[in-house]
């Protein structure tokens, strides 16, 4: 054997020894003392909440355990506490576990926890603090107020949540699409939805909402409730008073009026003329007492908005013996009465056309009666005077 290989054989016999030897050193560590080790739990809870965060122990030996925040300050040293904040609690010390809590839980305690384990070598874990913020009741802000014949323009704001809540508009029980976005404001998350949807008169009222979802509402939700102020011009229309008035009754108007916004103020007149001294007026009524042919006219109301005007009359005729009949619900006795004429019209040409007829038809009878007796009296003419009566039958025919 050569030197080279010699000296080579024995660096590889004692590399296997050094490598035996720290095999056997380690397995002693281990097991006579077994070797300690750390573990840490994850926590999530709601903002405002508890959370306990966990360090389990692994053949613990009385050596140190020290407990950091996020920030790597030191919270608890062997179970003494190391920071002032009364918010941490150490609330379990032994062998197998140690246990802190802290209370009322904000997004700035977010993060990992280390759980610290100081032997021969340090051992840490890391307790990772996930904090749900779950939203608050959304708000609705109308961007375009809602005019008859329009677009409303609504957003649904959801301010703060983590993660982003998700946001849902509902009209009669179907979903309305919206344009979402989203704005990171750090650790939280604020939500908008805007939807706009045509109005008309109708949809004044109308009942929408907007639900938010939230993985910490535990498939609950949020909802906020909204009626749809749609706004229009008034409308008008007096409600006439029921059957005919005499002379010296009392009349009473009532002026029913819509609108959105409802008109505040409703004016009465008289077309062309005041009104009556004895006229009273209380919002939309007129009342008349004792009335008298000096009342004949066309009475008006008329109501306003920012979004238009209305009007709507009503029209007193007094005949005698004094009947107030309302024109346009009163019985159109000019139509009657042309109806009347052009019947007894019809019956006396049918009549007079009858009667010409009839004698027509006697002239003619009488007619035909003479010329029978004037052929006869022609022919016993010829009988008796022969060729010349023939003769004189034929000048009678030229």
């Amino acid at each position: 054997m050569t030197p080279v290989r010699s000296d080579l054989l024995c660096c590889l016999l004692t590399a296997r020894l050094s490598l035996a030897l720290c095999s056997l050193v380690l397995v002693l560590l281990c097991i006579a003392p077994r070797c300690q080790a750390v573990q840490a739990e994850n926590v999530t809870v709601l903002e405002g909440g508890m959370a306990q965060i966990s360090c389990r122990l692994q053949n613990y030996d009385g050596s140190i355990v020290v407990i950091q925040n996020p920030r790597r300050q030191t919270l608890f040293f062997n179970g003494t506490r190391a920071l002032k904040d009364d918010r941490f609690q150490m609330v379990l010390f032994t062998p197998q576990l140690v246990r802190i809590t802290l209370t009322n839980v904000s997004v700035s305690d977010e993060g990992g926890y280390f759980c610290q384990l100081y032997t021969d070598a340090t051992h840490h874990q890391v307790a990772t603090l996930s904090v749900l913020v779950p939203p608050e009741t959304p708000t609705v802000d109308v961007k375009q107020e809602a005019v008859e014949g329009g677009e409303a323009e609504l957003t649904c704001v959801s301010p703060r949540s983590k993660p982003a809540a998700t946001l849902r508009w509902i009209r009669n029980g179907r979903e309305i699409p919206g344009v979402v976005s989203q704005q990171d404001n750090g650790k939280t998350f604020s939500v908008s939805s805007t939807i706009r949807i045509p109005v008309e008169r109708k949809d004044n009222g109308a009942a929408l909402s907007c639900e938010a979802f939230h993985p910490a509402l535990s498939g609950q939700k949020r909802v906020r409730h909204y009626r749809l102020d749609v706004y229009f011009a008034p409308t008008v229309r007096i409600v006439p008073p029921s059957g005919i008035l005499r002379e010296g009754d009392s009349l009473s108007l009532t002026c029913s009026v819509t609108g959105n916004p409802l008109p505040r103020n409703i004016q009465w007149s008289k077309i062309n003329d005041t009104l009556p001294e004895r006229a009273d007026i209380s919002g939309p009524n007129l009342q008349i007492a004792r009335l008298s042919q000096s009342h004949n006219g066309t009475y008006l109301c008329q109501a306003q908005n920012n979004y238009g005007r209305a009007a709507d009359h009503y029209t007193l005729l007094v005949y005698d013996p004094g009947a107030v009949v309302e024109t346009h619900s009163a019985v159109p006795y000019a139509v009657i009465g042309g109806v009347l004429a052009f019947l007894v019209f019809t019956v006396i040409c049918v009549l007079i056309v009858t009667i010409w007829c009839s004698v027509r038809q006697k002239g003619s009878y009488l007619t035909h009666e003479a010329s029978g007796l004037d052929e006869h009296g022609e022919v016993q003419e010829a009988f008796l005077n022969g060729n010349d009566a023939s003769q004189g039958k034929k000048e009678y025919l030229l």
